[in-house]
């Protein structure tokens, strides 16, 4: 795939003129944590420097996972019984700054949403339409352990173009058609890269690298390999009762992790017109699996947190050959009950 450096200052306007076709998102810092916010707002005249645009696309994956923009929270699907599709009421995305731990979650949502059994129009539409300009971590979080699931904190694939910080500017290389037609169209913007901006970009890697692969080794994560079966042998143990103790049910690991799925559907009537709506759902809420007539498979909490670890790391890879976790912490940081998954796995394994 093509490589070329492009300056700051010409990223910015590249990005201003994507405004045209993409409503442009990014991550800006707020309070310590990273949000996508309208390129607009942040770079549009008399407001940020171009030199500012380079802590937007590093440093490390936003607060929100990449699945809020292609699987909605709450999304209309139907209303008054049309076979029409409710259309979409905004431009194509344009996202920026995203991280590979994140990419990876399209494995997981392509898997479900366009894979041989079910074809989502509203998702296939995004994931069509959409355009993803992703970023090398240039810096990490603690509970960072990605290379634990062989996700390596640069993207590797899955992006239409990629963008490495380096000095005065960055490496993009194109990661798909669409990324190639880019860089193409831009060739004024672009020059080739220099071997000292390639050696930059690769140093930097083997930094961050390094830096997670400090994390996993002081929280002892269990890597990949070690993980096959491990939840299986361990269903019945009482490690789920004990993990279980200080959770809340509130789904908050299951809302901001980037391959949780599951969604409820619910109807809405509204100045006489009827509304279907899909929402996100939690598998950790006790009515999650409730059925007509009260029944229950998992009536117990600890069961349900069970579950989410079955699903994440026996039944995707069973049926999808993947584990549907990508290592980017969010559950640990989000959870209010301190549940660390890191911690849970490193049980399972020490009790398999």
């Amino acid at each position: 795939m093509t490589q070329a450096f492009i300056s700051e200052e010409d990223l910015l306007a590249l990005l201003g003129t994507l405004q045209d076709e993409y409503a442009v998102l990014l991550p800006a810092n707020h309070e310590g944590r990273r949000y996508y916010v309208p390129y607009a707002s942040l770079y549009g005249p008399d407001r940020r420097s171009p030199e500012e645009l380079s802590l937007a696309v590093g440093e490390v994956r936003a607060f929100e996972p990449l699945k809020a923009f292609y699987f909605r929270a709450r999304q209309k699907v139907a209303e008054d019984f049309e076979d029409a599709l409710p259309s979409p009421t905004q431009k194509p995305l344009c996202l920026v700054g995203v991280k590979a731990c994140d990419l990876k979650g399209f494995k997981v949502l392509d898997q479900v949403f366009v894979g041989e059994d079910y074809q989502d129009p509203f998702y296939r539409q995004a994931r069509q339409d959409n355009l993803i300009i992703s970023a090398d971590c240039t810096s990490t979080l603690e509970v960072c352990f990605c290379l634990a699931l062989q996700v390596e904190p640069h993207p590797q694939e899955l992006f239409d173009l990629n963008l490495s910080q380096v000095s005065g500017g960055f490496v993009a290389e194109a990661g798909s058609d669409r990324g190639e037609r880019l860089l193409a169209g831009n060739g004024k913007r672009l020059q080739p890269p220099s071997s000292e901006a390639l050696r930059e970009r690769d140093q930097q890697r083997a930094r961050v690298r390094a830096e997670v692969t400090k994390n996993i080794r002081d929280n002892a994560v269990p890597q990949q390999d070690e993980l096959a079966g491990v939840i299986q042998k361990n269903f019945e143990a009482p490690l789920w009762q004990e993990e279980a103790q200080t959770c809340v049910e509130c789904g908050a690991c299951n809302t901001i992790c980037p391959t949780c799925h599951c969604f409820q559907l619910f109807d809405q009537l509204a100045d006489k017109t009827l509304a279907r709506y899909r929402l996100w759902d939690s598998c950790l809420i006790k009515d999650f699996a409730r059925v007509a007539g009260g029944a229950n498979p998992r009536p117990e909490l600890w069961m349900r947190l069970r579950n989410r670890f079955e699903k994440k790391f026996d039944y995707f890879p069973a049926v999808a050959n993947f584990y549907a976790c990508t290592g980017c912490g969010r559950c640990i940081l989000a959870c209010p009950g301190k549940i660390d998954i890191r911690k849970v796995l490193k049980r399972n394994v020490g009790n398999g």
